[in-house]
């Protein structure tokens, strides 16, 4: 096995176009940020380089929604996933951003490399264009329906739906989403990538020499090969983005997807003068942590591109993850179906070490995997509480009340065979784990630690130290027996959090740190060369008064969690029209949702109600309840309107209501319809309210 000196890890470059949401989590940030603590734990050379990709159409997309210039779009999305990242523990070294000048420097003087090199093929070709806009259409900027799925939003160059890559010619009745107008074909000139050039590379490269390589990485990038590769265009017709560097490239920017990934040599740039160190000295192993969309960027067309040019390593490993769903549905943040980072971090403060161990221990790694909130409340309850929390807790208690609150000592003589194979787990456990984390298995990694603290478990039911405390003598002290029996059970006990503690930093590195606060050790200590040792903790050492390291969820939790996602679905599907708004003006045209037939718009019963009276829901900042006169019978309707109207303000309200919607219970309230509002581009909320008093219970047709 080829030995290295030090470690490159990146993860994908986030869009800052939007928050981040659980399933990036589960992707690609949190595995790289486990293996990341666990090659510093080993005291090896790492550097952990990310940042936001600031250059991709989703961000001249939602800066057009937003009516703002994708400057303000990528400033504002920056600092949210940054402060996520860092609330969530993710450990970077440098978060960078492409808009920065580094960056526009190193990418501009890696493709003036290849070109000074003839790397290119310039073409002029026919591409898409918006003659309403006047415009030339990045691939995203179409949308049509699939080929392969008969989805209707699908994308020119992915289909969200199927996740099946195309391109625009592919489209089914194409369109444009600027207009919405049928794009024409143009001609334009482009820099093209010949990546067939470098497919016999490519096949011995991964096929041959990297059949390590997880299977979903493996299977793609042989499909891919196997299909034959074309040369891709490298630049695209844009005023975002980092400028082609030639002097007859008026109104063309590189591709994101040139662009994007030298992000990850110029953080690195960035970030420390010695980074030739990690890019081009062959004893660096560079390992990309992405999702399944990305495999091919990472492991075709950037692979091709450091080999075109010649001074790059290439990288050793890409473990990509499959996609994580939630409550049976895939993530859509336009559906707003979703788990947002920074909003569950407000929900649950200072429990960021659940949702890390939630989404380790149900990662996608070969599979798409689905987070649901009872999951994540199950296995908060039932593995960190009962297992691993409760093991840790009974150890510090006993200790406490059996000993002194000092690490009694081992009687070596007097070990038995239970004894001597809890200790042997230590050694064994580590081993496990290594095993699995150098081979990216990080599920089952965990599932070895929490395994090990149920091993603890049993260990100490089998030894019931508190039963044997019971055996005195005249005076009430413990026989020399007891306590003999007493002192090897909770040293051994005590040595064994001092190794989950260990086992457990590079997934829960909050929990870790209350350990060793508990066991009044410092950082060092969790250093992994400690680890699997009978005797990180001195005999005699007193220790701190034990503290919860998890609290159990309960159901009124999850079950608020739960409404909010169908909450925010919901929302995404209202009207977003109002008389009190003021035309827009510019070039801003709201995406439609796909096209309907008139039977399904049929189906919604819409009628004119009366809020009689209003009052906010407990525990439910968001939530007031309402209660609607339709005229021939009264409503209570649940709505998410609290942050925008005081409940005083909208009694004698005319509304428009959906009649005949499913009722649900909300915070505990059944909601029987939903009204109808509409939301301006800065969030404000409008009730759609006719000009005129029309009679309660009249139908909206």
């Amino acid at each position: 096995m080829k030995e290295f000196k030090r470690y490159l890890v990146t993860a994908a470059l986030p869009y800052a176009n939007g928050p981040v949401h659980i399933g990036h989590l589960a992707g690609c940030y949190l595995p790289a940020d486990i293996y990341v603590r666990y090659l510093r734990a080993k005291k090896l050379d790492v550097k952990f380089v990310c940042g936001t990709d600031e250059h991709g159409v989703p961000i001249t997309i939602r800066a057009m929604k937003e009516n703002i210039s994708p400057k303000e779009v990528v400033d504002k999305y920056y600092k949210i996933i940054k402060d996520s990242f860092e609330e969530m523990g993710i450990s970077f070294d440098i978060f960078s951003r492409t808009s920065n000048a580094i960056h526009h420097k190193t990418a501009s003087d890696f493709f003036l490399n290849l070109y000074n090199k003839g790397s290119f093929e310039e073409k002029e070709t026919e591409q898409f264009y918006d003659e309403e806009k006047q415009t030339f259409l990045a691939d995203r900027y179409i949308t049509g329906t699939c080929p392969v799925c008969g989805y209707s939003n699908a994308y020119g160059d992915q289909c969200e739906n199927c996740g099946t890559s195309l391109s625009p010619e592919q489209l089914i009745n194409p369109r444009s989403t600027l207009s919405n107008a049928v794009p024409i074909k143009k001609k334009t000139r482009h820099w093209y990538f010949p990546l067939q050039n470098y497919e016999t590379f490519l096949r011995q490269w991964i096929l041959e020499d990297h059949k390590e390589w997880k299977n979903n990485v493996y299977g793609q990038c042989k499909s891919w090969l196997d299909k034959g590769l074309q040369p891709r265009a490298m630049t695209r017709d844009s005023n975002w983005g980092v400028k082609v560097p030639l002097p007859d490239a008026e109104g063309k920017v590189l591709y994101v997807w040139f662009d994007a990934p030298i992000g990850y040599i110029s953080a690195t740039k960035e970030l420390t003068d010695d980074w030739k160190n990690y890019w081009r000295k062959e004893d660096t192993k560079l390992v990309h942590f992405i999702g399944k969309d990305n495999i091919v960027f990472h492991c075709i067309i950037f692979p091709a591109m450091l080999k075109a040019h010649g001074d790059f390593v290439l990288p050793d490993n890409v473990p990509a993850n499959e996609f994580l769903n939630i409550e049976g549905q895939k993530v859509s943040t336009s559906r707003n179906w979703a788990v947002w980072i920074d909003e569950y971090l407000k929900d649950f403060p200072d429990q960021q070490d659940v949702l890390r161990y939630v989404l380790c221990a149900n990662a996608p790694e070969t599979k798409d995997n689905d987070f649901t909130w009872k999951d994540f409340q199950d296995r908060n309850n039932s593995e960190l509480v009962a297992i691993f929390g409760n093991f840790v807790n009974r150890t510090f208690v006993l200790m406490h009340k059996l000993c002194n609150g000092k690490v009694p000592p081992l009687h070596v003589n007097s070990l038995d065979e239970t004894d001597k194979k809890m200790i042997n787990e230590f050694a064994e456990t580590k081993i496990k784990i290594e095993n699995l984390l150098d081979q990216f298995k990080f599920r089952d990694a965990l599932y070895e630690v929490i395994d090990l603290a149920r091993k603890g478990n049993k260990y100490m039911q089998d030894k019931q130290p508190w039963i044997v405390a019971r055996k005195t003598t005249d005076n009430g002290q413990p026989t020399n027996e007891a306590q003999t029996s007493i002192d090897n059970c909770l040293h051994i006990c005590l040595q064994l959090c001092a190794n989950l503690s260990i086992f457990i930093n590079p997934f829960l590195p909050f929990t870790a740190k209350k350990m060793i606060h508990m066991m009044k050790v410092i950082d060092k200590m969790l250093d992994w060369e400690n680890a699997g040792k009978p005797n990180l903790l001195r005999v005699g050492y007193s220790l701190r008064a034990p503290e919860l390291l998890f609290r159990k969820i309960e159901d009124a939790e999850i079950n608020f969690q739960v409404e909010k996602l169908k909450a925010g679905l919901v929302a995404s599907y209202q009207l977003p029209i109002s008389s009190n708004l003021q035309p827009v003006t510019g070039n801003l045209k709201p995406e439609l949702k796909p096209t309907i037939q008139y039977d399904d718009f049929a189906k919604l019963d819409l009628r004119i109600g009366v809020i009689v009276s209003a009052e906010k829901v407990e525990k439910a900042d968001k939530l007031l309840k309402l209660e609607i006169d339709l005229g021939f019978e009264k409503r209570t309707i649940v709505s998410g309107i609290a942050l925008h109207f005081k409940p005083e303000e909208i009694i004698n309200k005319q509304v428009v209501v959906v009649a005949n919607l499913a009722p649900r219970k909300m915070r505990g309230i059944e909601s029987n319809g939903m009204i109808l509002m509409a939301e301006d581009k800065e969030g404000k909320l409008y009730f759609i309210n006719p000009d005129t008093i029309i009679d309660r219970g009249s139908s909206v047709s």
